[in-house]
């Protein structure tokens, strides 16, 4: 954590890996409105199948989920898989209240998704 006021806490990290040809995006920290640019940056450099990890999110707003629906959405119109992972009530609420949790391919682990989609 800086100290005095210098440096900045990252509040967003974004990686990425491949699993089965599918490319995997880890999400750590907030996803809202100061991190929707460097998370929809991220997103379109990402092409065909996508499994988003988001067991490290800590807070999701309505801007970020509508980032995920559209790519979402992309993905069903070009064929391609989309799985979400580690989605949890407590820092993705706005899943439930607009209910998309019930319409999103959401899965527990990444073999779940793996097995469903793969």
């Amino acid at each position: 954590m800086p100290e005095n006021g210098e440096g900045s806490v990252t509040a967003l990290s974004l990686t990425s890996s491949t699993v089965d040809e599918i490319t995997v995006i880890k999400v750590d920290g907030v996803l809202d409105a100061t991190t929707r640019e460097q998370f929809a940056d991220y997103l379109s450099m990402t092409g065909g199948d996508l499994i988003l990890d988001l067991a490290g999110v800590t807070f999701m707003d309505s801007r970020a989920l509508g980032l995920i629906v559209h790519h979402w959405q992309t993905s069903l119109a070009s064929g391609a898989r989309f799985a979400l992972i580690g989605v949890e009530y407590s820092k993705s609420k706005v899943m439930w209240i607009t209910g998309l949790a019930q319409r999103l391919p959401l899965y527990d682990t990444l073999d779940d998704a793996l097995a469903a989609i793969g």
